[in-house]
């Protein structure tokens, strides 16, 4: 490491769960802040129920909360509530992604934390925001992602729209809120203020649109039916995925990059056919050009030798590759960006790093993070926050105000 990382020394009460807070939260220990991680009785954070279990631990909270400290309270008793507001003065950032409303009727809404701390910045996560018509509807990614316009155009035409196999909606929002907080951390430096912020994944998934919103804004008549295109882009000619002999290959060749195309594929006649003569006439003709692509490709004994013929006149194209390929390519080993991370009950197994790379300081490896289980740290916590002694922590346990994981009693 050349120097600290940038949030060292800044302290996050995390009250998130499943995907969308917890990448928020993530990323902003990934910077160096300290995250605990506030988990309600009696089973925490619900993703510790999911992914692959063993000994108080899951892939799937691994993944999303490596990096962070427990602490295991029943938030319906009065002193765990006391105790976290207690630590409220000491933090710099509150993230939640409750239900909008739902952490206010728990005692730590923004007005009543700023009463508190001043300076606290404090970030709400929700399906729809915290405002407007579809406040209070319960939801997920998949919700926003439907409000948003964005299922519609997913899938074959005159097909029923397709749900994508990830939470791009959830992990985009934890992104967008992390880069807001960081902003809003940024602000404060500088103007001593702290302040609310409100992301959703509505908005997360309407700001993805590039291209078609002023289309349909200015010619509702002609783009308003815009809809799904299969596995071609309904904008561009030739762009999308095209078969190979053993598997699919994905070209995106812009108008500048068309007379690359013809030369890689060794078809300068197609620079004059009538069907292909300009952007326009590619895109409306852009099932015969995708039938013209694939002859061609099946000329090829394997996807990647096509893919050689194209590389040579640099023309868009990747190969349409499964998770474990992606996994296992040089690129991504190289970069790190698929890292090894080691647990002592789950074993040795691979999870994303950080999407950015900073000249100031090397990402965490894999060896280099871990995640505690539930309410691991809450003795460690409460010693930094509170400087309490050994019996009267005791005495939370036994007042049921703390848990944590014991393989003994586990009961899911």
């Amino acid at each position: 490491m050349n120097g600290p990382h940038m949030l060292e020394g800044y302290k996050v009460l995390d009250f998130t769960h499943f995907v969308a807070g917890p990448t928020c939260t993530r990323i902003l220990g990934e910077m160096g802040a300290k995250i605990i991680k506030v988990e309600p009785a009696p089973h925490g954070d619900r993703t510790r129920a999911m992914g692959l279990r063993r000994g108080g631990q899951s892939t799937y909270y691994f993944q999303h909360n490596h990096g962070k400290l427990s602490l295991g309270l029943d938030l319906k008793k009065q002193r765990a509530r006391e105790l976290l507001r207690g630590m409220v003065p000491k933090v710099d950032v509150v993230v939640e992604n409750y239900a909008p409303g739902v952490i206010t009727k728990m005692g730590f809404g923004y007005e009543t934390l700023r009463e508190f701390n001043p300076k606290i910045v404090m970030c709400s996560i929700s399906m729809a925001g915290q405002s407007g018509p579809l406040a209070a509807k319960p939801g997920y990614d998949y919700m926003g992602q439907a409000y948003a316009g964005v299922t519609d155009q997913l899938g074959e035409p005159e097909r029923t729209p397709i749900m994508p196999p990830m939470a791009i909606g959830d992990v985009s929002t934890g992104v967008a809120a992390a880069m807001a907080v960081g902003f809003a951390l940024l602000n404060r430096e500088r103007s001593g203020q702290g302040q609310y912020i409100d992301a959703s994944i509505l908005d997360t998934y309407f700001h993805m649109h590039d291209m078609v919103v002023p289309l349909v804004s200015l010619r509702p008549e002609r783009f308003a039916s815009f809809t799904r295109n299969g596995p071609l882009h309904p904008l561009s000619s030739p762009n999308g995925i095209f078969k190979a002999s053993d598997g699919y290959v994905f070209i995106t060749a812009l108008d500048h990059q068309w007379p690359q195309l013809v030369r890689a594929m060794g078809m300068p006649e197609l620079a004059h056919d009538e069907r292909f003569k300009d952007h326009r006439s590619r895109t409306h003709n852009a099932r015969q050009l995708q039938e013209v692509v694939e002859r061609w490709l099946g000329g090829f004994p394997d996807r990647d030798s096509a893919l050689v013929a194209l590389d040579k006149e640099r023309v868009p194209c990747a190969p349409v590759l499964t998770l474990a390929e992606a996994m296992a390519h040089p690129h991504l080993r190289e970069r790190n960006t698929a890292r090894r991370a080691a647990d002592p009950d789950l074993g040795k197994f691979e999870v994303p790093a950080m999407p950015v790379r900073f000249s100031g300081w090397e990402q965490r490896l894999g060896d280099q993070i871990n995640a505690s289980r539930l309410g691991e740290d809450n003795e460690a916590i409460l010693r930094e926050f509170f400087d309490l002694a050994d019996g009267e922590i005791r005495g939370l346990y036994e007042q049921g105000v703390l848990m944590r994981y014991a393989e003994a009693d586990e009961t899911r």
